[in-house]
C-alpha cells in the first residue's frame, strides 16, 4: 500500500477558498439578524433610560468598588453610558435599514430575471 499524498486529496476534492465561510440558509441569517437587532435595541434602551432612574443609585456594582462610587454618580458618567445606549440603537436600527436595502435589491434582481 502506497502512502497518500496531498495532490491525491487536491484531485479528488478539487480546490478549497481559504477565507470563504460556507453559505448560510437565508432563515439563519434571517434569525441571526432579528436577535442582533432586538439585543442591540434593548441594552441600547437600557443604557440610555437606566443611568438617569433612581436605583442607579442603589444597584450592585456601584456597591462593591466604593473607591469607583465618585465617578459613578458625576453626569459625565451617566452622559456616557447614554451615548453608548444611543450608539447602540443607531446600529440596531441601521442593520433594520441595511437589511431592508438588501431585500429590496434581492426583489428587484428576481423580477428583472423573470422579465428576460
Amino acid at each position: 500500500m502506497q502512502p497518500l499524498e496531498r495532490r491525491d486529496f487536491e484531485e479528488a476534492s478539487g480546490p478549497v477558498p481559504i477565507g470563504v465561510p460556507p453559505e448560510r440558509p437565508s432563515w439563519l441569517r434571517r434569525l441571526g439578524l432579528l436577535l442582533f437587532v432586538v439585543l442591540s435595541f434593548e441594552v441600547g434602551l437600557f443604557l440610555i433610560v437606566f443611568p438617569w432612574l433612581e436605583s442607579w443609585d442603589q444597584n450592585r456594582i456601584a456597591s462593591m468598588a466604593p473607591w469607583l462610587r465618585g465617578v459613578w454618580d458625576t453626569g459625565y458618567f451617566r452622559g456616557a453610558l447614554t451615548g453608548l445606549g444611543a450608539v447602540n440603537v443607531y446600529v440596531a436600527l441601521s442593520e433594520i435599514a441595511r437589511f431592508r436595502r438588501t431585500m429590496a435589491a434581492n426583489r428587484a434582481a428576481k423580477m428583472k430575471a423573470s422579465f428576460l
